[in-house]
């Protein structure tokens, strides 16, 4: 199965932890709480870019990069891209 359609498939699975949690906001200068919805809703917008490299996700849109745990569904990071 094409690797956008797997993640897209378990889309309910994705989370983080407390730490990933202050680390995205952090990145991203996000003042919102529900920082797994704010990620699920930037990898399920049509217009992004979802690619697999080693264990890791990587889902490209609107100039930020997501980082996902391809076994665990954990959000790594998220940052802006330059």
């Amino acid at each position: 199965m094409e690797d956008k359609k797997v993640l897209l498939n378990h889309i309910d699975k994705i989370h983080t932890t407390e730490l990933g949690i202050e680390r995205i906001k952090r990145n991203l200068k996000l003042d919102t709480q529900d920082v797994v919805a704010y990620c699920r809703n930037k990898i399920l917008d049509k217009n992004c870019h979802i690619y697999k490299r080693g264990k890791n996700w990587y889902c490209e849109v609107d100039q930020i990069k997501v980082t996902i745990n391809s076994l665990s569904y954990t959000i790594i990071t998220a940052h802006k891209m330059t």
